[in-house]
């Protein structure tokens, strides 16, 4: 089984001192939220992922969910486990205190859950969708229907799903068939089936609230005849109470090659009662509420993922011998991680991981800005910087994750591919996540077409990494690595550049290119997380010396190793897309 020590220290280092958002400070109700506090938190947090929930991982794998006469039953632990987690209040940490919630910033949230995804996957996924079926919920739903179903969603007593693809649509969705029939009492009857429903059925909640997306017969065709509903497995009577069941029934669970501890369902809806959530035809502008915010979630599932694999990975160097190192002094074997291709997997590990965890914090406090500032200019401004870095986020983090997970199996060696040492299953277990929330060249596509040639968000994201490389080249100790991101912000401007060109030439040439484009607007963000940690480092060496040394060295780790990766992507996007079009698959 995998071992897994929730990274605190680095986490409070980060809230500490990355939390230097000037916009961020000025949110009046997160002023209170001091280091203490959130300290205090995550020591929680740690203390019920490592000690309750890590151990759910690898008996959900051995022992999956279970479909029995139309019952989906959850895996040996995990009832006794959710009871103690949501009566802990972990569900509520980062909901409104109108309905039960703790009011903690998003900042705070997405560390608890990348802990959460450290330990395991499967049980996280139970309460994930419930977090984001809320905020559609807050958002977009009215007062009536908030009162009626937030209370028990945020503490955790019904759970939330978001009910999109059918067999017949997935990333296109203007395709959908389930349609919503209006009754007299304004409510409507939902019929049809959905597939690949996270937690669509399970025994942990007593009521299991779905969010599903149908058309309303006459409305517009494609995706502007979408209409969003919140559909209960049970019926809600008006004093809250659950009444009857719902025309809501599981069709069957899938068999997966990885996260077997969740229920993947297919779900079907006969006449189910459903209520309409924001305005007819609308649906889909309400769901991206939830979408977007969860391919963030998403993202920091790769990381979660990736650090368990990297802390196992470390161990296992520390007590396995084979072979000489490179001027070894010892008459036997050395430990494997004296030498240097280990040292050079852990540092390709470490550097992108501690890298990730500061994006991840970055955009958290954008999100935080974008609900929460009371000046709309800037809740704007905000909200485009999230929208720019969320197919990032979620594409770069979870093929990241694949890189680590694999890398860790090769660590491992023999040892990896058995089932006993926990690592194979990290590979697997993640191995959804650059699939699901929209496929990676999804987001590369969105990230190209939506974000880049259609607005000029870039431009914003641009003149802030040179406003922090121009306070940095002041600096002697920081000019060299501020000089290098310059080097690499300058490809990234070209590559952009040359993308606006192709695209009113070559469409191929501008799709065929979007996932290099992606992976170097993530290296390059990574590398503008690592000039904060160097700046913030080197004002606070004497603080904490072997903390801040050991940042300053997987830094410049990242600026040696890993950041030049940016230029064999953009000599292969450049090189075009003519000899893939030409090619034949016969």
């Amino acid at each position: 089984m995998t071992t897994y020590n929730a990274p605190v220290e680095e986490m409070m280092f980060l809230f500490d001192h990355l939390k230097d958002n000037k916009n961020y400070n000025e949110i009046e109700k997160y002023k209170e939220i001091n280091s203490d506090l959130v300290k205090d938190i995550l020591e929680q947090a740690a203390k019920i992922n490592q000690e309750l929930i890590l151990p759910l991982s690898k008996a959900g794998d051995e022992k999956p969910c279970v479909y029995e006469n139309g019952i989906v039953r959850s895996p040996p632990g995990y009832k006794e486990a959710y009871k103690k987690f949501i009566a802990d209040g972990w569900t509520s940490l980062s909901c409104d205190p109108k309905y039960g919630g703790q009011g903690m910033p998003k900042t705070v949230s997405t560390f608890f859950e990348e802990m959460l995804s450290s330990s395991s996957l499967s049980f996280k996924l139970y309460s994930e969708l419930s977090i984001g079926a809320y905020n559609c919920i807050l958002h977009h739903a009215d007062q009536k229907i908030k009162d009626k179903f937030l209370p028990k969603i945020v503490e955790g007593k019904w759970s939330g799903t978001m009910c999109l693809t059918e067999s017949h649509c997935g990333t296109d969705l203007g395709l959908l068939k389930t349609k919503a029939v209006k009754q007299k009492d304004n409510s409507y009857k939902i019929s049809g089936q959905k597939i690949f429903i996270t937690s669509g059925d399970h025994d942990l909640t007593e009521n299991i609230i779905h969010l599903v997306l149908a058309r309303i017969p006459g409305s517009p065709s494609g995706t502007k005849g979408i209409s969003l509903f919140l559909v209960p497995k049970l019926i809600v009577n008006n004093d809250g109470s659950v009444g009857s069941r719902n025309g809501v029934n599981t069709a069957s669970i899938e068999t997966k090659m990885g996260i077997k501890g969740s229920p993947t369902c297919v779900l079907n809806f006969e006449n189910a009662t459903g209520y309409l959530i924001g305005s007819e035809n609308k649906g889909l502008n309400a769901m991206f509420t939830m979408m977007n915010l969860e391919r963030i979630v998403v993202g920091v599932q790769g990381l979660g993922i990736s650090e368990t694999a990297y802390q196992n990975a470390l161990a296992y160097t520390k007590e396995r011998k084979q072979g000489k190192a490179n001027n070894s002094k010892e008459k036997e074997s050395d430990l494997i991680i004296k030498h240097a291709d280990i040292r050079r997997t852990l540092m390709n590990m470490k550097s992108i991981i501690e890298g990730q965890r500061s994006v991840a914090f970055w955009v958290s406090q954008l999100i935080d800005v974008s609900l929460n500032h009371p000046d709309k200019k800037v809740k704007d401004s905000a909200s485009d910087l999230v929208s720019l870095m969320t197919p990032v986020i979620k594409s770069f983090f979870t093929d990241m994750g694949m890189e680590i997970t694999n890398d860790a199996i090769q660590v491992f060696g023999g040892y990896g591919y058995t089932k006993d040492q926990g690592i194979e299953q990290l590979f697997r277990d993640n191995r959804i996540t650059p699939i699901y929330e929209g496929t990676n060249s999804i987001q590369a596509i969105d990230l190209v077409y939506r974000k880049i040639l259609n607005n000029k968000i870039f431009d914003k994201y641009i003149s802030q990494i040179n406003a922090e490389i121009k306070e940095t080249a002041k600096n002697k100790k920081l000019s060299l690595f501020s000089g290098k991101l310059e080097k690499y912000i300058e490809l990234l401007v070209n590559f952009t550049s040359w993308l606006e060109k192709k695209h009113s030439s070559s469409k191929d040439d501008v799709s065929s290119a979007c996932n290099d484009y992606l992976k170097v607007f993530g290296y390059v963000s990574l590398g503008y997380s690592w000039l904060k940690i160097l700046r913030i480092s080197h004002e606070k060496l004497k603080v904490n010396r072997n903390f801040f040394e050991d940042k300053i060295n997987t830094a410049t780790y990242y600026f040696d190793k890993i950041l030049p990766r940016v230029q064999s992507h953009y000599i292969s996007a450049i090189s075009g897309s003519e000899t893939m079009m030409k090619a034949n698959f016969n």
